[in-house]
């Protein structure tokens, strides 16, 4: 089977209802930056981020997984699929996808803030973490989330498998954000890039399939062309 390795952003899930950042009347507009997404915001009022991070989970237990992820599980029956996603969210799993790698951390785990690297899953039936809650080791709990000015512990995994693909999709991101945005740089040459976005996306390769849709009907669209 050939290697198939899908780089996918806030455009994969925004479907399924899931708020983006950057969008107009997206997270952003709402929160600083600073203030629920860095380890200096969780210093300063870790009440206020954790709340937010309820929130966000809160949300992803009412979404689904759109025809989009759908889709790219069921290219597994042809294909050796990675997925190396920038979003937190579980929806690429609960699709079915077998092997995603997670840049910035996942939504239903927590970790200590002694400890980023150990996870605790958190169940859907309890999906808050509050002020008090501890590891098995007393530390306070956190969300298993990569803020800004953390280190990505998984780019390095992600731009190995980058360089073993013989096809590369990437969908639903602006490639604005680094390091994940250089993750292209390492795919090899030659090797079919296919861009899934409704947006004009600036990127440093020509060789470039675009197809200009969103996430599902730009899978169904990347599916007849690989199938065909």
């Amino acid at each position: 089977m050939k290697k198939l390795v899908v780089l996918s952003g806030a455009g994969m899930s925004a479907e399924s209802g899931i708020s983006t950042f950057r969008d107009s009347a997206g997270l952003w507009e709402q929160y600083r930056v600073e203030d629920v997404a860095t380890p200096e915001g969780f210093a300063a009022n870790p009440a206020l981020v954790l709340d937010f991070y309820n929130q966000r989970r809160r949300q992803l237990l009412e979404c689904q997984p759109n025809a989009g992820h759908d889709g790219l599980a069921a290219l597994e029956k042809d294909f050796e699929v990675h997925i190396i996603t920038q979003n937190v969210d579980n929806l690429h799993e609960r699709a079915g996808s077998s092997r995603v790698l997670h840049l910035h951390g996942e939504l239903m785990k927590s970790c200590s803030v002694k400890d980023l690297q150990t996870t605790y899953d958190i169940s859907p039936d309890l999906p808050d973490i509050h002020l008090g809650d501890k590891d098995p080791f007393g530390n306070q709990l956190r969300p298993f989330i990569v803020w800004f000015g953390e280190a990505v512990p998984m780019i390095e995994p992600a731009a190995q498998l980058m360089q073993q693909a013989d096809i590369v999709v990437v969908i639903g991101t602006s490639l604005n954000v680094y390091p994940a945005a250089g993750l292209l740089d390492y795919a090899p040459s030659g090797c079919p890039v296919f861009l899934i976005d409704p947006k004009d996306v600036a990127t440093r390769r020509r060789d470039i399939h675009v197809i200009k849709a969103g996430a599902s009907e730009g899978v169904k669209m990347l599916c007849n062309q690989l199938l065909s």
